[in-house]
Parts: C-alpha cells; sequence; structure tokens
C-alpha cells in the first residue's frame, strides 16, 4: 500500500476550535476552553476537524505530533467537551426505534426506487463523482474495520467470537493483500487518486467527518459498546446491495478492475457478515447484557441519521453540477 507507514500532516484548520487544537500538538499555543465547544456547530466544518484530529492520535498520529500526546490530560478534557456536544446533538437528533428487532428490520427493507448516491452513481455516475467518492470515504476506508476493534475487549462469549471473525476477515483473513484497507488502495489506484493515508483530509466536508468520528466515537467509550455493535450492524447489513450497486457503478464507467473488485468483495463478504453480525454479535451481547439494547437501536439509527446527512450533502451538489468538495482532486496520476 503506497506511503501508507508515514503519518499524515495536519489538515488546514476549520475555525477556533481547530485551531486551536492543531496549534497545542505542535506545541504552539494553548487548548480552547470547554465553553467553546458548548456554543459550537456539533455537526459542523470546525468541532468535526478539532475532534478528527484528537481521535487521529489514536490511530496513525500527525507528522511532526508527539506520540504522547495520545493520553495528554489537557487534550483529553478537550475531547471530552467536543465529545459530549458532538454526543448530545445525536442522540437529540437521531429517531430511535423502540426495539432492536424493529430497527433491524427497516434496514433489511431495500426501496424499489432508491434514491440515494449509490443509486445516483450507478445510474448517472460520472468518473469525477467516483472519484469524490472515493477520496471522502478514504477517510474511513483507508483504516477499515480499526474503529470497530476497540469493541473486542469489551466483548465476551458469542459476541466476541463473531465480532472477532468478522474483524479477521476485515483484516484480510491473515493474507496482507487482502485486508480491506488495501484493497481500497488499490480501488484509490485505479481512479488515479493519490492513496497516502489522510491526504484528502483537507478536500472532506464535514458530513463525511462525521461519520468518521462517530465510530471512534463509539469505538472509543466502553460505555457506547452497544451503540458500536449497532453502527457495526447497520454498516454491514446495508453493505451488501449498496456495495452491488456501487459494483455496477464501477464497470458502467470503466473505473478498472481493481476498483470494481473492491466493491464486488463487499457484495460477497458483507452478505455472509449481515447474518453473524445480527445473530451472533446482536444476539450473543443482548443474551448477555440484555440492558444494552436501547443503545443497539441507537447506534443503528444514529448510523442512518450521519448517513442520510452525509449522502443529502452529496446529491445538493452533486445534482447541482458542483464538487461535494472543500478543496479540489489532484489531476488522475497514473497507476
Amino acid at each position: 500500500m503506497a506511503h501508507q507507514s508515514e503519518e499524515p500532516r495536519l489538515p488546514t484548520a476549520r475555525g477556533p476550535l481547530s485551531t486551536a487544537v492543531a496549534r497545542y500538538l505542535r506545541g504552539a499555543g494553548p487548548l480552547p476552553a470547554p465553553e467553546e465547544a458548548a456554543d459550537a456547530d456539533p455537526y459542523g466544518d470546525d468541532l468535526q476537524l478539532a475532534l478528527y484530529l484528537c481521535y487521529e492520535l489514536h490511530y496513525r498520529g500527525f507528522a511532526g505530533v508527539p506520540a504522547g500526546l495520545e493520553w495528554d490530560p489537557d487534550l483529553l478534557r478537550t475531547r471530552a467537551a467536543l465529545e459530549d456536544r458532538f454526543l448530545t446533538a445525536l442522540r437529540a437528533d437521531t429517531p430511535v426505534h423502540d426495539s432492536v428487532a424493529d430497527a433491524i428490520a427497516d434496514l433489511l427493507v431495500e426501496p424499489v426506487d432508491g434514491t440515494g448516491v449509490s443509486y445516483f452513481l450507478r445510474d448517472k455516475g460520472e468518473l469525477w463523482h467516483l472519484r469524490e467518492y472515493a477520496a471522502l470515504r478514504s477517510l474511513y476506508h483507508l483504516k477499515e474495520a480499526d474503529p470497530h476493534a476497540w469493541v473486542l475487549p469489551r466483548l465476551s462469549g458469542r459476541a466476541k467470537a463473531a465480532m472477532a471473525a468478522v474483524e479477521f476477515d476485515e483484516f484480510g483473513g491473515g493474507r496482507a493483500d487482502r485486508v480491506h484497507a488495501q484493497l481500497f488502495a488499490d480501488l484509490m489506484t485505479d481512479l488515479g487518486l493519490d492513496t497516502t493515508y489522510g491526504r484528502h483530509l483537507d478536500a472532506a466536508n464535514a458530513e463525511m467527518l462525521v461519520t468518521v468520528n462517530m465510530m471512534s466515537l463509539f469505538g472509543l467509550h466502553r460505555e457506547l459498546r452497544g451503540a458500536l455493535v449497532g453502527h457495526f450492524a447497520a454498516v454491514e447489513i446495508t453493505s451488501s446491495p449498496g456495495s452491488r450497486r456501487l459494483a455496477e457503478a464501477m464497470r458502467r464507467t470503466g473505473a478498472g478492475p481493481a476498483a470494481e473488485h473492491f466493491y464486488d468483495e463487499h457484495v460477497e463478504a458483507d452478505a455472509v457478515h449481515e447474518q453473524v453480525v445480527r445473530h451472533e454479535v446482536i444476539g450473543g451481547l443482548l443474551e448477555q447484557e440484555p440492558h444494552l439494547a436501547a443503545d443497539v437501536a441507537f447506534g443503528i439509527d444514529a448510523t442512518g441519521h450521519v448517513e442520510d446527512r452525509f449522502g443529502a450533502r452529496l446529491l445538493a451538489d452533486w445534482q447541482a453540477g458542483r464538487s461535494a468538495l472543500r478543496t479540489p482532486l489532484q489531476e488522475p496520476v497514473a497507476s
């Protein structure tokens, strides 16, 4: 995977919160006061980038930023204030089903005439749309399954064994060339995109930051383990049909064999994962900890909420004929 071992550079700040956090990471200034987070737009560019900067220290970090800042007490207090603003908004804004069964049942219904991003890309998408989509999704897919791995120490029995089995598949089943993050980097190469980890952070809109930050939020907090399992279930249940449409989009536009393969792989793998997650991960978790049912339902529904926001942003921009990115992509690079 080209450049994947390199630490990414710090991105351009998007407001006072992200400016202060970035300066602190460079050792060049104080952190924002907690009340600044309380007054910020919970889904806005500034708060979301500041939170992303805090979370990324638990993944690859940033070039020139000391690794020890991962557990810096002052930075953790700032992160907690940002998280509280974000999570409070998620809980207030997400319509939550009365039961896990009801939440899953709605996920299993495929509309006859869908109007989401995968339908648009399948039917009308051009290569520039696919390149933008891949650049945005790279914020997650180049670390695919990493946020979900944090839940493993917090599970036991059936839930732990089944979650580990699904994660083993996500990480390539022991083969480096089959790791899903590597397969996505191969897809990006087909599309002429730079595969460097974190390369497209500056281009990513706030809606994409929200989807990635929510995974990190759920994964890093033991008390949110039920929400993380619900999120993972939502991803796996909806992945197979959506991936089928995206594979068709790649074939129709001639994106390339690796681009097609990434989504073909997810059509097959996630059809199996869906059953394992529903019956063994969720079933095993709620058998042992039935009081987490409301959190699982919240995780499922919050995933739909943030993905709907992301999709609406993309479609609004693309249908108006404009880019959905904050900064333009480089011209396609030779594979």
